[in-house]
């Protein structure tokens, strides 16, 4: 390891707007806390900071989607991601929020000290302006066609599909996602960072000093270098955020890319009061940085700009950034709930049956470090039952077994005189296996790594295979002859199990503990100087009854889950529902072919319902007053089975807005509500995925 003192890693703040998925934890979480304790085992000072980014557009968006304030949200997803990322024993040595004091304080300052110093160019132009809605538009509050790939749905920032870094005015197309118009520009006033005065500086610092970093970040970085750097504002309209710590500055928060990641020293300093200092400014402390592909400008030049013109602060000495995990062929798409969730799965898979490290192990055998990955269900079930169960469980379970049975539930000698070549090879190939572990590890070759940790209990196997102890025991007389073999066979495979705990511990750490469980050490053993060692566990020592590690996983769980995916990923079809009794159509039920001028004559606007009660005298009606901008409707729906009135007040829907009239229970319904049914016949709204003005017209 390079000559640091102290190793400060931080995993990019999740968005507290929503729960967190598998591709979250492949991306930079796992590998970060794989890295972390493998640095604890080595007795590295270290420490692991991360929390919730709290002041982000995508929050205020959910906020309005769900009629409720900014910090209702942030209370709700900081407290799920945390238990989520606690379930899968993610280590943090803090969770902080950037919603703190602490951090508010700390990102003001910071601010203060570059605008006194000057680093700041004070502009006004003119912005994107939502005259509907009275607002400003942030970047994510705009949305249009990305010019790179033409996806329909990129923000003003960065499209989510192809990943390019994007402006406003870039966009084809652009329109505001509150109110969906067109939107104006309007002057505004905001205070910029001259990015372009540190290129020079980027250049040497990155292109020169850090040739070292990964392919795909030293890459990105060059090519943004490459194309030059542009002054970039570092404040934005809106009254959620870090207020800017300056006079005349109303309405005016820090932009989030600004105060984020100097969430990591806020939470340092909410950690360390009294010692922070030193892990942030001083030389002999490595900092490293955990992110996904989509975070690789902000804290590989926009950060370590910030960092260079406040001073006194340490750079990032690596940026391990990984790429996307896709699931089952297709990318995460939370819109259209594309994703296994960990706090689902974790309910699925539960840590008392250590689902956390099957997940753990999946996650980082097939770990997207160079280029996008896919999880599939089928490749879970299979490595689990032929990995985890086959080889490293399967080895475990045996060598415990026989020992009870051979040695009498106790660790047997070993007989020097009796060591054969076999032994010898043994204990070679775990020596290489530590060397090789630690050159991945720290090299952040995760997958690698994990590969020779699973490499050892392979080895295990066939060291047990070639010794056949059973065979030396196969009646009494043969085991009495032949009990020092046995005793040697059962002695190294007893202490390779005790190597195996120490190797997979940064990796599987339930597991690493329930094997310490069952050799009856404590958990100081798995501290790394102790790997490659056979005198791990004493002679004589009784050691408690084998129990299996892992259980597989049937194929009926598997079918679940992918049911379960498919039900939530799929794009539900429209089923017309305006009737007291909606009927369900099997596939092959078609309706005949229209031609386009029949459905043209259908008008399709966006409402939204402002009140709901139920029909009397009818189980399955609801009448619905439903607001379509120039005019209010009156329709009666038969999903009172499905929604209470009071859960559907505010519900955006689409509304079949020329159909002729109809009594129904004596009630006139002036239109019909599209809605979808699922495999399990609930009912669903269809609806936008943005915020509608009441009247647009569905086209």
């Amino acid at each position: 390891m390079p000559e640091f003192k102290r190793y400060l890693v931080t995993a990019a703040l999740p968005y507290a707007n929503g729960p967190v998925h598998i591709g979250h934890l492949a991306g930079c979480y796992l590998p970060a806390d794989i890295y972390v304790r493998y640095l604890r085992a080595r007795k590295i000072p270290v420490q692991f900071i991360c929390g919730t980014d709290e002041h982000g557009v995508p929050i205020t968006i959910k906020a309005l989607q769900e009629n409720t304030s900014p910090q209702a949200i942030v209370d709700r997803y900081h407290q799920l991601i945390r238990d989520s990322f606690a379930a899968m024993d993610i280590s943090f040595d803090i969770f902080s929020r950037t919603s703190k004091p602490i951090h508010h304080e700390t990102a003001a300052a910071f601010f203060k000290k570059l605008y006194d110093e000057g680093y700041f160019e004070e502009k006004e132009t003119e912005q994107f302006y939502d005259e509907e809605k009275q607002t400003f538009l942030a970047d994510r509050y705009i949305v249009g066609t990305c010019p790179v790939c033409g996806y329909e749905k990129a923000y003003g920032d960065q499209c989510e599909k192809c990943g390019s870094s994007l402006s406003p005015d870039e966009l084809i197309n652009p329109r505001s996602a509150l109110s969906d118009t067109i939107p104006v520009k309007r002057k505004t006033k905001h205070w910029y960072m001259p990015l372009q005065r540190f290129e020079p500086w980027l250049r040497q610092w990155i292109l020169e000093e850090h040739r070292e970093w990964k392919a795909n970040v030293y890459g990105q970085c060059k090519s943004w270098l490459d194309h030059g750097l542009q002054s970039r504002a570092m404040t934005r309209d809106s009254h959620w955020g870090v207020k800017v710590p300056l006079p005349n500055a109303e309405g005016k928060v820090l932009y989030v890319w600004f105060d984020a990641p100097i969430g990591y020293i806020s939470a340092t300093r909410e950690l360390l009061p009294d010692s922070w200092q030193q892990w942030w400014q001083q030389e002999d402390t490595r900092l490293i940085h955990f992110i996904g592909k989509d975070n690789i400008v902000f804290h590989c030049i926009i950060f370590p700009a910030m960092l260079k013109a406040h001073g006194g602060y340490i750079l990032p000495d690596n940026v391990p950034a990984n790429e996307f995990l896709n699931i089952e062929g297709q990318k995460v798409s939370t819109s259209r709930n594309w994703a296994v969730w960990v706090h689902e799965y974790i309910r699925d898979f539960p840590t008392e049956q250590r689902g956390q490290d099957v997940l753990r192990y999946v996650l980082c055998a097939n770990m997207p470090e160079t280029k996008d990955n896919d999880f599939t269900w089928k490749d879970f079930q299979d490595r689990n039952n032929n990995e985890l169960v086959a080889i490293l469980g399967n080895f475990v379970n045996r060598t415990l077994v026989l020992m009870h049975k051979l040695c009498k539930g106790k660790v047997p000698p070993f007989h020097e005189h009796l060591k054969d070549e076999r032994d010898e090879q043994l204990y070679v190939n775990l020596q290489q296996a530590k060397q090789k572990i630690e050159q991945n590890l720290e090299q952040f070759h995760f997958r690698d790594a994990l590969t020779e940790v699973m490499n050892v209990a392979r080895e295990g196997n066939k060291y047990l295979q070639d010794k056949a102890p059973w065979l030396l025991a196969r009646d009494e007389a043969a085991q009495q002859a032949n009990q020092q073999l046995i005793d040697n066979t059962i002695f190294m495979c007893l202490q390779l199990t005790a190597n195996l705990a120490i190797f997979l511990n940064p990796f599987l750490p339930a597991t690493a503990r329930k094997i310490c469980y069952l050799l009856k050490v404590v958990d100081r053993m798995l501290e790394w100087e102790n790997a490659g060692s056979l005198k791990l566990l004493s002679v004589g020592y009784s050691l408690r009854a084998p129990e299996l590690l892992f259980r597989k996983i049937e194929d009926a769980e598997i079918e679940k889950q992918i049911q379960k995916l498919q039900s939530g990923g799929q794009q539900p079809q429209p089923n017309i529902s305006a009737s007291p009794q909606p009927q369900k159509e099997s596939s092959s039920s078609a309706k005949p072919i229209i031609n386009f001028e029949d459905f043209d004559k259908i008008d399709l606007r966006v409402g939204t319902i402002i009140a709901a009660e139920k029909v009397q005298k009818a189980d399955k009606l609801l009448q619905l007053t439903v607001d379509l901008g120039n005019e209010q409707r009156t329709i009666v729906s038969g999903i009172a089975q499905h929604y209470a009135p009071e859960q559907i007040i505010g519900q955006q829907v689409v509304v079949v807005a020329n159909l002729a009239p109809r009594k129904l229970k004596g009630i006139t319904s002036q239109g019909m509500i599209l809605m979808a049914e699922d495999q399990q016949g609930k009912l669903h709204f269809i609806a936008p995925s943005a915020i509608i003005s009441p009247g647009g017209k569905v086209s």
